[in-house]
């Protein structure tokens, strides 16, 4: 049989649910349930790269900004400042949806990284480009008609450039192999994954002269996923690292390269005494106890380097080296 609450039981439960929801009102501004944090996560939207392989990213390509400015303002003969604006991870619809339409809209492979990739140029930067290689000066054209055929292989030289310091820019994560496929002027017909599928969008501003406008790399997470773990900051720092060790061991040994350093062939030795010596005169002969066929020492920086056969070449002394010795000075 239910039990049949009274009305003091009824307010007292009343009472203890009223606390409750105070509790937790005041908890989730304090932090929570359980003092623990609250974070929004939109399933839309999944964050599968982390900050600190974001971080990777940004600082990898931010010294590839550096380079690309440097080797694209000798190609236009002109000042041109690219500046890292931002690394994004976004839908490849929202991705898409972004970009100007006609636009120059490059896909790539980089192998090992699967899949395709995308290096998109803004309008108004394509056509300054154009307009600066023909001997103008990179004012803004009309951005609104597609490209020529002489228009498009123009910035297929221009790609070119920056697929070469691309392909520098990760040889410390990961050396790729950077292959064309295809230049499309309309982006929504450029389909490389899903259009739900997380897209890394690094963003670049560039500016020639008068005009100002993006460049976009559009790294697909499928194509990222078989590196991903490499986007630390501890194998960032570690692969700069060593990389600067080999330059500097390289430096060195160019150096070292063009050091000259003494070489001489002892044809050989014998023992005298003070009072011999001091009473040699010209056409004394001095036995010694190298015979005439046996071969001679050579020395470098008065360490036994070589063994060799004295002889001529041409009116000059030389010697034919017939045995190295593993370790200078061993004997």
């Amino acid at each position: 049989m239910a039990k049949i609450l009274s009305q003091e039981e009824i307010d007292a439960l009343l009472t203890t649910v009223s606390g409750s929801e105070k509790s937790g009102e005041s908890g989730s501004g304090a932090g929570g349930l359980d003092g623990r944090s609250v974070i929004v996560y939109d399933f839309k939207h999944p964050n599968r790269v982390s900050k600190d392989q974001l971080r990777t990213l940004e600082n990898m390509h931010d010294n590839f900004a550096g380079h690309i400015s440097s080797v694209l303002s000798n190609m236009m003969r002109a000042m041109l400042d690219v500046d890292l604006v931002s690394v994004d991870q976004i839908t490849y619809s929202e991705f898409i949806m972004s970009l100007m339409s006609p636009s120059c809209t490059f896909t790539f492979t980089a192998e090992p990284l699967e899949g395709a990739c995308i290096i998109d140029f803004n309008p108004t930067l394509t056509y300054a480009f154009v307009d600066r290689m023909f001997g103008g000066s990179g004012k803004v054209l009309d951005a609104g008609r597609e490209l020529t055929f002489i228009e498009r292989a123009l910035m297929n030289r221009i790609v070119g450039v920056v697929y070469k310091e691309l392909e520098d820019a990760w040889v410390q994560i990961c050396p790729i192999k950077v292959k064309q496929v295809s230049l499309e002027t309309h982006p929504q017909f450029v389909q490389i994954v899903p259009p739900g599928e997380t897209v890394i969008v690094v963003s670049f501003q560039m500016k020639l002269l008068q005009s100002t406008g993006l460049m976009t790399i559009c790294f697909p997470y499928v194509a990222l996923e078989g590196v991903i773990i490499r986007l630390s900051a501890q194998n960032w720092i570690d692969a700069t690292k060593k990389k600067s060790q080999e330059k500097d061991t390289a430096v060195n040994r160019e150096n070292l390269l063009q050091l000259a350093v003494p070489m001489n062939a002892v044809l050989a030795r014998t023992d005298v005494t003070i009072g011999e010596f001091l009473n040699l005169k010209i056409g004394d002969i001095v036995t010694t106890d190298h015979r005439i066929n046996r071969e001679v020492d050579v020395y470098v920086e008065a360490k036994r380097k070589y063994s060799g056969r004295p002889g001529l070449v041409g009116k000059k002394r030389g010697f034919v080296i017939t045995r190295i010795y593993e370790h200078i000075g061993k004997e």
